[in-house]
């Protein structure tokens, strides 16, 4: 990934320029991928800096990072720079908070203890008060047969933190140390099972929306399987659409899934090789909508062809809204900068689900050709009006056709499966600076909504 350089709310003088664009190379050509980001910030950043003000530059970088080695390592390239332009160049090195902790979820998923306490150990030294960093911590001593240590950080955290998720997740935690009962059978039939699993087959585990008039009975149900406490039970299960509960290895998420099913509590289930043999169109326009449409589109190895189908062969729509980020910097507490994410714009998709040809038709509002094809008459200001056009018109061909359109809530659920989902091949296409999981959510989304439909 190419490193960027951020520079709040300034206009770039001629003789600071060049001293960025050598400083990035000089850095680049000592730290190659570990380089991520470089930040102006304080005076110069602001713009009201005097002739003798210091040039302060935020590297950060992957982990490991030691202050006093990568002083060594690029100190002399960085004071010939200074000598060169008469300046006072600061340079503070970081790590990049938000990737250390995704990289220990990951080392947790694949059961890595070794790295995952390297990373630990790490993010202690610069963030010991950070209660993810605590969580974890509490995760490590947990694996490692600390259970009264690990105790004491999970009932901290439920004491001091008001982060859902958190709570959650340290909840969780109380659970698997250990609870005072003895687990009941259907939870041993399911750590058996997960300890005699075979296959490595990845899979999905998905809650549906319970009605409140059963929340009750359900939560119950939904404790006694889990080894749940009812608060805990209760907060799991879905109002609304439907929730990501697990990911893992498929035959446990199987396991899981029956007990569940057989308790009534509304759960489905689907191994990553199902998702991915579902064969997705990539649609280009319509060539005609009728009486049969044909759609010029591309398959995922960006062969160019075309597909005519019936109307009545398609099932379902599954529409979704992306959102397109952009990494800006802004400045906060005494001058110090921090990267935020800033919404530039939303991306829209309409999936057709064509049952009998096992495929799905992916329409995407600003991949459709809209000045080709049956839809190219309509005259429109907007991609927008277009796209709305378009929906119309689908909407009067597949009157009968159900209509998922709840992928918002859904992604408000896969948070915490970052790691599971960045495995999913999201089958999109949009131009984004880095990758980004809800790409791939929503590709679950459709296809779960694919298999489920078809079961």
């Amino acid at each position: 990934m190419e490193p960027r350089f951020a520079i709040a709310l300034i206009t770039m003088n001629v003789t600071l320029s060049p001293i960025l664009t050598r400083l990035k190379q000089e850095l680049t050509d000592v730290y190659s991928d570990r380089l991520l980001h470089l930040t102006l910030f304080g005076s110069q950043a602001r713009g009201d800096a005097d002739p003798g003000s210091d040039i302060d530059v935020l590297v950060v970088l992957k982990p490991p990072v030691n202050p006093g080695e990568e002083i060594k390592r690029t100190g002399k390239a960085i004071a010939d720079l200074s000598l060169h332009y008469d300046v006072v160049i600061s340079i503070p090195y970081c790590l990049f908070l938000p990737l250390m902790l995704d990289q220990v979820a990951a080392a947790f998923e694949r059961q890595d203890y070794q790295v995952a306490a390297q990373l630990l150990k790490e993010l202690l030294k610069r963030s010991p008060q950070d209660p993810w960093v605590q969580l974890y911590v509490a995760r490590l001593q947990e694996v490692s047969g600390k259970a009264k240590a690990a105790e004491g950080i999970y009932r901290q955290l439920l004491k001091s933190q008001t982060n859902s998720k958190l709570i959650a997740q340290a909840r969780q935690g109380l659970q698997r140390l250990g609870g005072v009962r003895e687990p009941p059978k259907e939870s041993r039939a399911i750590a058996q099972t997960t300890r005699q699993a075979a296959s490595a087959n990845p899979g999905f585990m998905i809650l549906s929306a319970v009605p409140s008039e059963a929340r009750s009975e359900l939560g119950q149900r939904f404790a006694s399987v889990m080894n749940l406490d009812l608060y805990t039970a209760k907060a799991l299960l879905p109002s609304r659409g439907w929730k990501l509960y697990r990911a893992g290895v498929f035959a446990e998420l199987q396991s899981v899934g029956q007990a569940l099913k057989a308790a009534g509590v509304p759960v489905f289930w689907a191994a990553t090789s199902e998702l991915e043999a579902i064969q997705v169109f990539h649609v280009s326009h319509f060539s005609t909508l009728e009486p049969n449409p044909i759609v010029v589109c591309k398959n995922d190895s960006g062969q160019l062809g075309s597909l005519t189908f019936s109307w009545s062969e398609v099932t379902q729509r599954v529409e979704g809204i992306l959102p397109i980020f952009s990494q800006v910097v802004e400045l906060g507490y005494r001058d110090r900068p921090e990267w935020k994410d800033k919404v530039e714009d939303y991306a829209h998709f309409c999936d057709l689900h064509v049952r009998s040809r096992r495929c799905i038709l992916r329409i995407h509002d600003s991949r459709y050709n809209f000045k080709q094809g049956a839809l190219a008459s309509f005259e429109a200001d907007t991609i927008r009006q277009r796209w709305n056009h378009l929906l119309t018109c689908l909407t009067q061909q597949l009157s009968q056709a159900p209509i998922l359109s709840d992928f918002t809530a859904f992604s408000e659920t896969v948070d915490d499966f970052t790691v599971p989902l960045s495995r999913l091949k999201p089958q999109l296409f949009l131009s984004r600076a880095e990758d980004c999981y809800l790409d791939s959510a929503f590709h679950l989304y459709s296809t779960l909504a694919f298999l489920k439909s078809s079961a």
